[in-house]
């Protein structure tokens, strides 16, 4: 019951940042604090719902979690903040969405589809620094965490 919470609570965040951009109601700030926020709302939930039997893998979810809630949260209340750290955040947010893949790789390595979700938001990491470095437009960057969401909430569902 867990697993399916947690899979369509990831799906729900997904599209609710693949959503918002489409409809270019927020701007880059907001967006990449309602990224941010989400992301570490699931990795919150995560990290409380594998406590039980995957606690280094829990604690891992936790501190990142915790992390990118801070970060989401000076943003949201310091939009200035943004100003200043423009740039590093694309790197930043690609960092992220690499480490938090990396962390789901570790912690469903035993599971059926858990492999290809880290992987691919690996993949999607790397495009996150690519296309950041390139083409600043935040639609594309909060599209590509919202995809690592919904086939992460996709796989976990298959994975029962």
């Amino acid at each position: 019951m867990k697993t399916k919470f947690v899979s369509l609570l990831s799906i729900l965040f997904g599209l609710i940042i693949i959503i918002f951009p489409i409809m270019g109601i927020i701007g880059i700030s907001s967006l990449i604090s309602l990224s941010v926020l989400l992301m570490s709302i699931y990795l919150l939930v995560v990290g409380i719902t594998i406590i039980d039997y995957n606690s280094s893998g829990a604690i891992l979810d936790l501190i990142l979690g915790v992390i990118l809630l801070l970060l989401s949260i000076c943003l949201i209340f310091h939009p200035a903040l943004l100003g200043f750290l423009a740039q590093i955040s694309m790197y930043f947010a690609g960092i992220m969405l690499i480490i938090v893949a990396v962390v789901s790789l570790i912690n469903n390595r035993n599971t059926r589809y858990g492999f290809y979700s880290g992987i691919i938001g690996i993949i999607l990491g790397l495009a996150y620094i690519i296309i950041g470095t390139y083409l600043l437009n935040p639609v594309i960057l909060g599209t590509l965490i919202g995809i690592w969401l919904v086939i992460s909430g996709i796989f976990k569902l298959m994975d029962r």
